[in-house]
């Protein structure tokens, strides 16, 4: 099973991204997307953008990792 979470691009720099999990700062390749820009929001996973992700969708999946960290 993979896990990949919902990052905001923050800069960007050729290939690679810098983008923003919560508080955190971590640099993504962006080799297996297109059409990226700042603010868009992406699948990360092991320091690969793997997909394009609506605001909505992001919101979603934030709201839900909530909930599960309310219920631990």
């Amino acid at each position: 099973m993979c896990l990949s979470i919902p990052a905001k691009v923050v800069t960007i720099n050729g290939d690679m991204a810098t983008v923003s999990l919560g508080e955190t700062i971590i640099n993504a390749s962006l080799q297996l997307v297109d059409d990226i820009k700042v603010g868009d929001y992406i699948l990360l996973h092991t320091g690969f953008a793997i997909q394009k992700l609506s605001q909505k969708d992001a919101e979603e999946t934030f709201k839900l990792f909530e909930e599960i960290r309310k219920l631990e």
